[in-house]
């Protein structure tokens, strides 16, 4: 027997390699100083008019009569509709919330084809509650020094107070986000009332909590990482800009070779940037721009107008930070200027997207009808034969009425000649004449009908044909049904 001995060619004696204690780079927090200049009045007037658009739009009303909400938008899943203002959306009509969706989606392609990402930088929920959450901060703690000087003084009174106010106000503003939220889906002024009152349905309370935890978390203690590492569209953004969209640019040419600027020292044979990393200070995502075009950039253009404030004062014209394009700095670097183009194949194309889609969405809605009508006929028994040998089929009837009043409208059965129709608890119609229903205001009516054929009848058709019609308007609607008439 051959036995063999297995020899490591590892010293025992040697280190053991090193073991990272995680392969996730720690978050390093981020101080972002306020700036002042004409975009962040921008960023101010944008928060200030997205959050009011949050808050308010569920406490206006619109007169809707009937038992429903008075409420200009609303998603009333009991009901079954959707409101917005003077639009009224049924289940059925699934499509045109697909168009809206695919109309904002185009939009938001137009936008970035043009301004980069001006979406992320202004408008994004992310970036609108960050900013509110670092103006309550900055109230409590102060600017970006004394912020940094506090987090790492010892705690004390004063620092618990200024930390735990800060907390509070963040966790309130986030309930009033969560309970905003949920007025969107119920009567505001009722909502409000029962929430507090413990009567209010228990997804209402579900829903408040998850929108409460999420702001606080997202907007208090994340931040840039749900731009840098849970949101897609820095991603998706590559696909939609080019050479000719414009993006917050550091421009090397004129900012290079950078330095410190020192006390009588002119600024020839060096470039216009002092390096004073007020650019750095002021960005929220915590970087430095003049590093080139960066994933984590949301164009907020807070650093344009530091640099702009910087320039002013050492003497040097302004936008050595500015929204610029690829083909703008090439041309520059050939000794040429070019001109920003809005209308290019891409933009054209979008716009053209965008009206054509619309225009159909308008078409669509305007032209759809009062009524929705369907018939279902029974499958079990297919049919009954009566003693008189008459042959009979049943069938459900389904009357959506989607105007804002009580309709009656006229139904009349088809294509069976002599047949005569039932409806139980209206009446009974001799052939070809009609029996008259009524229809609630946003009203889903069902009706049981039977059909019935004389004994021995030898119709061309197989189908019949319901019709109803609204005597006031006009209005005709058909819907078709098979009919059995059994063994011949």
């Amino acid at each position: 027997m051959t036995k063999v001995t297995l020899i490591s060619s590892r010293d025992p004696n040697a280190p053991k390699p090193e073991r990272p204690d995680s392969l996730y780079e720690k978050r390093h927090q981020i101080y972002p100083k306020l700036a002042h200049g004409k975009f962040r009045m921008v960023k101010w007037l944008v928060m200030a008019a997205t959050l009011g658009v949050y808050y308010l739009i569920p406490w206006i009303r619109w007169p809707r009569g009937n038992g429903i909400p008075d409420q200009a938008v609303l998603a009333d899943f009991e009901g079954e509709k959707f409101y917005f203002f003077f639009l009224e959306i049924w289940p059925q009509e699934i499509y045109f919330l697909g168009g809206l969706l695919i109309l904002a989606a185009l939009a938001l392609f137009l936008v970035t084809s043009l301004l980069g990402r001006v979406w992320c930088g202004y408008t994004c929920p992310q970036t609108v509650w960050t900013d509110l959450y670092i103006w309550v901060e900055r109230a409590f703690e102060g600017d970006r020094a004394a912020r940094m000087r506090l987090d790492k003084a010892p705690m004390s009174v004063s620092k618990a107070l200024r930390k735990g106010g800060k907390h509070f106000i963040w966790l309130l503003i986030a309930f009033l986000t969560g309970g905003a939220f949920i007025l969107y889906w119920h009567d505001a002024p009722t909502i409000a009332r029962t929430f507090f009152k413990g009567e209010a349905p228990l997804t209402a309370y579900f829903f408040a909590g998850i929108l409460t935890f999420t702001t606080y978390m997202l907007a208090g203690t994340m931040r840039e990482q749900v731009c840098t590492y849970l949101c897609p569209w820095p991603r998706i953004q590559g696909a939609l800009t080019d050479e000719h969209a414009l993006n917050v640019t550091y421009r090397h040419d004129r900012g290079e070779p950078r330095g410190p600027l020192h006390k009588d020292q002119g600024f020839e044979g060096r470039g216009d940037c002092i390096d004073c990393k007020q650019c750095v200070q002021v960005c929220p995502m915590g970087i430095d721009i003049r590093d080139g075009a960066q994933l984590e950039c949301i164009h907020c253009a807070l650093c344009i107008d530091a640099c702009d404030d910087i320039m002013l004062k050492v003497g040097r014209p302004t936008g050595l930070i500015a929204y610029d394009t690829d083909r703008a700095i090439s041309a520059r670097a050939q000794g040429s200027t070019l001109k920003y183009s809005l209308l290019r194949p891409r933009t054209i194309l979008y716009s053209i997207l965008i009206v054509l889609i619309s225009t159909l969405i308008l078409w669509g809605y305007g032209a759809k009808s009062t009524y929705e009508f369907s018939v279902l006929k029974d499958r079990s028994p297919p049919f009954i034969r009566l003693s008189d040998g008459r042959v009979r089929n049943g069938y459900t009837l389904k009357l959506v009425n989607k105007s804002v009043t009580t309709q009656q409208v006229d139904i009349t059965v088809k294509g069976l000649g002599d047949a005569e129709f039932e409806i139980i608890g209206i009446g009974t119609s001799q052939p070809g004449g009609v029996l008259t229903v009524t229809s609630e205001a946003h009203g889903v009516d069902r009706y049981r009908m039977l059909v019935t054929i004389p004994a021995g009848d030898e119709a061309d058709r197989e189908n019949l044909v319901v019709e109803i019609k609204d005597p006031d308007t006009g209005e005709t609607i058909e819907a078709g049904a098979p009919f059995t008439r059994g063994d011949r």
